[in-house]
């Protein structure tokens, strides 16, 4: 099997796999367990799982984007004009139930994870995107989806600190 194809499969089995880590590690809390976060400053358990979702979203737009028009712009300067922490009041993370964005979350992927399997020639398809400071840079379908399982992955580590801290 050629190498490059290993890779792109073992990328999609990772980012198909989010959905079902996430479920696992909240998996047995309570409601105000969820609002457990690692230390005073950090994010809690609720607001991780809706940040998760919202950033899956988000970038669930340039794979479909990147389908239907290859080459073209990706602006997320409306994003990035606010600190993470301001979205995370003005989404009303601390307040929100967490089932819509876990069923949320659980459909993007399995919708993206069924394109990518599909269409092949997608996981090569880019835009531009302009980053927060401006710079425009040339970014591929491949690179989103690698970013979105580690970005999953870093935040899973978030909550098994926090739930260690709080030994639940």
């Amino acid at each position: 099997m050629d190498e490059q194809l290993s890779d792109r499969k073992a990328i999609i089995a990772r980012y198909a796999a989010g959905p079902n880590q996430l479920e696992t590690a909240i998996a047995g809390l309570s409601e105000g367990e969820l609002d457990i976060a690692e230390s005073d400053g950090t994010w809690t358990i609720r607001q991780i799982v809706h940040h998760i979702a919202d950033g899956d979203d988000i970038w669930k737009v340039f794979i479909k984007r990147a389908i239907g028009n290859p080459g073209g712009k990706f602006d997320l300067q409306w994003y990035w004009a606010m600190p993470q922490d301001e979205w995370v009041k003005s989404w009303a993370y601390a307040s929100r139930e967490i089932g819509p964005s876990l069923a949320l979350f659980r459909a993007s992927r399995g919708h993206i994870v069924q394109l990518l399997e599909r269409m092949p020639e997608v996981w090569e398809q880019s835009l531009l995107v302009t980053w927060s400071n401006e710079e425009e840079q040339e970014v591929k379908v491949a690179w989103v989806v690698k970013m979105q399982a580690q970005h999953v992955a870093g935040h899973l580590d978030d909550i098994r600190r926090a739930r260690q801290a709080h030994g639940v």
